[in-house]
Order: structure tokens, then sequence, then C-alpha cells
């Protein structure tokens, strides 16, 4: 798509300034086009060289040092621990410019729909959750920078997404929402986010899921890190395998989570077996599924991008399924889904 003209004009300064820089300056700009947007402000282009091509990200203005940025100093140190992320080649945070190396068009979601069978699928997964593994591992002592991770999801963070969810999906096709059903599902809720919030952490990429998974030279490349902070090992772990845009086959996820659990040390997720791990992994899944749909009509609230709505459905069958034979979420799921099922 191409950009307005004053859109390419300013992409165009942008890229000039950096050639002052002494950077890329034997490679005149050629073309720009611009790329549908994420669920987020930021706006990206496509820009083409002689020689190369890049991307450009347009992002808030930022008048602090770069060790403050929410992207750029989480990128520094995912590259430093050798986590594959984008390489930055020039930036201007007062003008929230990033310029990046281009990762091509081809999410990991897009690879998924080539797929013809089960084992090609568990290869792709498992080289991902290879990666994910060095990204939870990486210790508490090699963060130097004192401006990362200051946030992790503890109690209130987690309670504080569950009202969100309730305020833009449950009001969304219910505007006459009767409070007293809230507090009730707030006090359901509340013990599944104790359970989660009383664990020990690692560095969570925030996000995992296979839009902000890129595709390149046969590497799986994370993007959309910016938000990363302190939370259990399952935290990720759902979102990559209970992710609401791709159903993984049963049998590939039950493997993963076995492989996974093997290949992290006991010390850093601290849980006392395999069984605890997954009663945990079933809990982060109705929070971290609830929360995806309420972001889903935040969105659609928001902006009016209906591209998200058609995910709700699996992702609340997906909730109710983990909830299904198991006593310790039966009052939950009953309000919960008489609620969601009458509307």
């Amino acid at each position: 798509m191409k950009p307005e003209q004053a859109e390419r004009f300013y992409i165009e300064e942008l890229f000039n300034k950096t050639q002052e820089k002494d950077i890329l300056k034997d490679q005149k700009l050629e073309e720009v086009d611009k790329l549908t947007g994420d669920a987020s402000t930021r706006r990206y282009y496509r820009i083409f060289t002689v020689k190369e091509s890049y991307v450009v990200c347009l992002d808030n203005a930022f008048d602090d040092v770069m060790e403050k940025h929410p992207f750029l100093s989480v990128q520094q140190f995912l590259l430093e621990n050798k986590i594959r992320v984008p390489q930055i080649i020039d930036h201007n945070l007062s003008r929230g410019y990033s310029l990046q190396e281009d990762l091509g068009n081809e999410t990991l979601l897009l690879k998924l729909s080539t797929l013809t069978s089960k084992q090609e699928e568990f290869e792709i997964y498992k080289k991902i959750v290879d990666q994910l593994l060095e990204l939870h591992r990486i210790p508490k002592s090699s963060v130097n920078n004192p401006n990362l991770f200051q946030l992790k999801f503890d109690f209130q963070k987690y309670m504080d997404e569950t009202k969100f969810t309730f305020k833009y999906f449950m009001n969304f096709f219910n505007k006459n929402l009767d409070e007293s059903l809230i507090n009730d599902l707030e006090a359901l809720f509340a013990p599944v986010m104790l359970r989660l919030a009383e664990q020990k952490m690692v560095i969570t990429h925030r996000d995992f899921h296979s839009r902000n998974i890129m595709v390149k030279d046969k590497n799986y490349v994370f993007i959309d890190f910016q938000d990363a902070r302190w939370g259990i090992p399952q935290y990720d772990l759902v979102s990559l395998l209970e992710d609401c845009y791709y159903d993984i086959q049963e049998e590939n996820r039950v493997a993963l989570k076995r492989y996974y659990y093997d290949n992290l040390d006991p010390a850093i997720h601290g849980q006392k077996s395999f069984e605890h791990f997954l009663e945990l992994y079933d809990d982060m899944l109705i929070q971290r599924v609830f929360k995806a749909v309420g972001s889903f009509c935040y969105i659609y609230n928001w902006r009016k991008d209906d591209r998200y709505l058609k995910y709700i459905g699996f992702a609340m069958e997906k909730i109710r399924r983990v909830m299904m034979d198991n006593p310790r979420y039966a009052d939950l799921k009953q309000k919960l889904f008489q609620h969601y099922y009458a509307n």
C-alpha cells in the first residue's frame, strides 16, 4: 500500500538523517510502502533502497535516554543474550523513529498454514520452544540495566487484566451488566490468580503468539517484546501453545509441554512435579486466554477493527474445555458460561 505523500516525505527526511550519520550512506532510497499495522498505535513502512529493503517504525516521541526506551532497551538486552530479535540499524527517539532489519512478511501463523503433517508442526514448535527456554533461562543477575523488567505479573496485575475483560468483553454483548455478577466472578477468579502470583518468575515476552514470531531464513524471530516483564514460565508457554489464532495438534501440545518442563531446570520454575506444572498451566490458560478475549473486544471498541472478533468463540471454548471435569473451576465455569451462553 502506498503511503500518503506527506508520509513519504517524512520517511525520506528521517532516512536522510540516518545517512548523515554515515549509516547506509551508499544506499539511495527508491520506494516506500506502508505496511498493515498490528494492534498497537505504531506505524510501519517498508523502504527499498538500491541494495536492500528495511522497515521503518514510527511510534510516539520519546524524550529520554535509550536505556529507558520500552522497545530499544529490551531489544538490546535480548540481542546481548543471544535471543533472535530484529536488528536495529538506527533510531531517533525524539521523533519516534527506528530503522530496523526487514524480516519479510512470513509470520509463524502464515508458515503454519502451509504445513502438511503433525511432525512438521512439532519440529517447528520445538525450535521455538528451544528459544523460549533460552529466554527463560536468563538469570536475574544478567539484568544490568535498572530500567528493564520493572513490572511483573503479581496478583493485582492478573486481577486487573481479568477486570479489563469484564469491561470490554462482557459489556460488549450485555450493556446492562449486573454489578453483582461481576463481583461474583471476581471472587471466583481470585483463587486462580493467587496460585499464579505465588510462583517463581522468569523474564517473559508477554505476548508470545504466532503473529509475534517472524520466519526469516528458516529462523524464528521474536517481535513485539516491549512489554516484557517478570512472570511464571507458563505465561509464554500458554501464549504459544494455546494461541487464539491457531489450534496446534493436541498430541504435539502434550509433547511440547513435557519437552519444555524436562528442559527447564527445576530451580528456575520451582514447581514440585510435572503434575503441579500442568495445574498451573491450566490456571495460566484461563487467565491468559480470558485476557486475550478482552483485548479483541478492546481493539474493536477502540478502533472499530473487527479482525479479531472471530477468535472470541474459539478462545471461550478453549477456556470451557480446560475447566471441564476439574472441581477447582466448577463454580467459576458455571457462573461464567451461564452468562456467556445466555447472551
